[in-house]
């Protein structure tokens, strides 16, 4: 058949989000394979561990679809949450298509770049909460859902061939307390229709029943802060604006005011504020003006819930915040969910607020204070029950989760099921749905504001040194090559002993260094990097005898 004869294709393309949570990167593409059209929805970021040291952002590799930028009709965004827009100031550079958000969504996108220089250049459209709109073969229609955000939105994707539902993240909350209801009547209809395909939320698969209702939430937590003395702070996600609307009216309940702490509390109840969400609480104050009021008349929201070293609870909890303490008789409570990974930094926020005399409450003494924004066992099967997919492509999950989602689909009734990883080009139709392809889905990394492959020497590099240790070496060679001075050795990061000190064991290296100084000829010599070579290899191995371990080892030559 001739390439103009190639029949038109429905594909989705996951780049992120797809054996993993976080970091979502979705692709639909439209027409034959050698001419689609493509729509991008969500572009997000995860975040660096232990790891990647120095590493705190993690953007998808766009390499492949920055390739057909010219195709690219939209970039659609389904809410805020940092692994949904994250990576949008990064990677629009590459992409430079239009962008679609609702209003909260289009608020924090804008501040984001603005930061970069980017706010005039790049191009965005407020799309109204249900609203539509068209970008080429695509015909778009907004689902208000229901997550731990304002305005969540799922995508109705209606294509000649045939229609998807993209849910995005979400939940079902009958009394969510900001925003709309999950609005079931737009689901059942676009079931009726026909869906093609539903691309599915699997984060709490293995969760029976539902994940509860934001109003539980706000009961709780106005029962709790009201019987509590001395100072109060409540740690959650900044994103989650009901939890922060919970904890200011709960407090406002006690007779507490309300200073928020850290910047993105202050930026998310812009945001908040900006489609007119908490217009009726009292003005905020300032931490300045915080330690004016009575111990028990002041509540502090902060961020920080999941142990960041820079955020602002931790520098609390270390007495480093310049104007804000908790102690003894004080309370912290912790409205939030260990996000997988954080266990350690966690443990290590909480021990330092103990040790202050600071009580805890957690959701596991008390688990009313927090429920989780994505959708159980008992919802995902109401949502398939509303949409009846052909397909099931699960999506926002471990590998685990994926293959459980896709089990549960068919249990469920559902015809199809396919799990794609990052890279996998899955053909929804013409024809059953199958993997057709496999494109290049990696990572980036942000260092020190730069962008970096994701296994760059430097990162190498950095790993090496925080597993084995730094070891200089330091040389002088005079105009015939003779040793004037050294070999000098400084280590970092390396252990000692009380029998084997570590000056002796440097004089051994320094030894090992020398003697294979001595076994270059002279010519051999005169070649900086030759010696930098010998010396560096002799060191390394002396280190393994030594230490078990081959450190980083930099040889630096001098010459007279």
């Amino acid at each position: 058949m001739a390439r103009s004869e190639a029949p038109d294709e429905l594909v989705f393309l996951p780049l992120g989000g797809s054996n993993e949570i976080g970091m979502n990167f979705n692709l639909y593409g439209f027409g034959p394979p050698h001419a689609r059209k493509w729509i991008v929805v969500d572009l997000g970021v995860t975040f660096g561990d232990l790891t990647t040291p120095g590493v705190e952002v993690i953007l998808p590799d766009p390499q492949f679809i920055a390739e057909y930028a010219d195709d690219i009709l939209g970039i659609v965004l389904t809410h805020a949450h940092e692994d949904h827009i994250g990576a949008v100031a990064w990677l629009w550079p590459k992409l430079r298509a239009p962008l679609y958000a609702t209003p909260f969504t289009a608020f924090l996108l804008r501040e984001k770049l603005r930061d970069v220089g980017l706010e005039g250049e790049a191009q965005i459209t407020e799309i109204p909460l249900g609203g539509k709109l068209t970008l080429g073969p695509f015909d778009l229609e907004l689902i208000t859902l229901t997550h731990s955000i304002p305005e969540p939105n799922g995508l109705a994707i209606r294509t000649p061939l045939g229609s998807v539902l993209h849910t995005g993240d979400w939940k079902i909350d009958p009394d969510p307390l900001l925003g709309g209801v999950t609005d079931e009547d737009a689901i059942r209809r676009l079931g009726d229709e026909g869906v093609l395909a539903m691309v599915c939320d699997s984060t709490n698969v293995f969760v029976d029943g539902t994940a509860g209702s934001e109003a539980d939430v706000r009961t709780a937590l106005t029962e709790l802060i009201g019987g509590l003395k001395g100072k109060v702070a409540v740690a959650c996600f900044a994103s989650n604006v009901a939890r922060m609307d919970s904890v200011i009216r709960a407090a406002e309940a006690a007779g507490r005011r309300v200073c928020l702490v850290g910047r993105s509390m202050h930026r998310m109840s812009a945001a908040a504020k900006s489609v007119g969400l908490m217009a009726d609480v009292q003005p905020f104050l300032s931490e300045q003006d915080a330690g004016n009021v009575p111990e028990d008349r002041i509540l502090y929201l902060c961020t920080g819930s999941q142990g960041e070293p820079r955020a602002a609870l931790s520098r609390i909890a270390a007495g480093a915040h310049p104007l804000v303490n908790l102690g003894a008789g004080d309370a912290c409570i912790f409205s939030s969910r260990v996000i997988p990974g954080n266990e350690v930094a966690i443990r290590k926020l909480q021990d330092h607020l103990a040790d202050r005399g600071v009580r805890l409450y957690t959701d596991r003494d008390h688990p009313g204070i927090h429920v989780s924004g994505h959708p159980c066992r008992d919802e995902l099967a109401q949502m398939y029950h509303w949409a009846r997919p052909e397909i099931a492509v699960p999506t926002h999950g471990e590998r685990r989760h994926l293959l459980e989602h896709a089990a549960f689909a068919r249990d469920l009734q559902v015809p199809q099921q396919v799990t794609p990883r990052n890279g996998d080009m899955v053909r929804l139709a013409p024809g059953r749905a199958e993997i057709v392809d496999e494109v290049p889905a990696g990572r980036l990394f942000v260092d020190a504001g730069v962008l970096t492959p994701e296994n760059g020497e430097a990162l190498r590099e950095r790993r090496h040194a925080a597993h084995n240790g730094v070891l200089s070496v330091a040389i002088a060679l005079d105009g015939r090559n003779r040793l004037i001075s050294g070999p000098q050795l400084r280590a970092i990061g390396l252990p000692t002993e009380e029998d084997y000190p570590l000056d002796e064991a440097l004089d051994d290296l320094a030894d090992a260094a020398e003697t294979a100084l001595g076994r270059l000829s002279g010519g051999e010599r005169d070649d900086d990097e030759a010696v930098e070579t010998a010396v560096s290899r002799a060191v390394k191995k002396a280190s393994q005898r030594i230490w078990g371990r081959r450190p980083v080892v930099e040889t630096i030559v001098l010459r007279t």
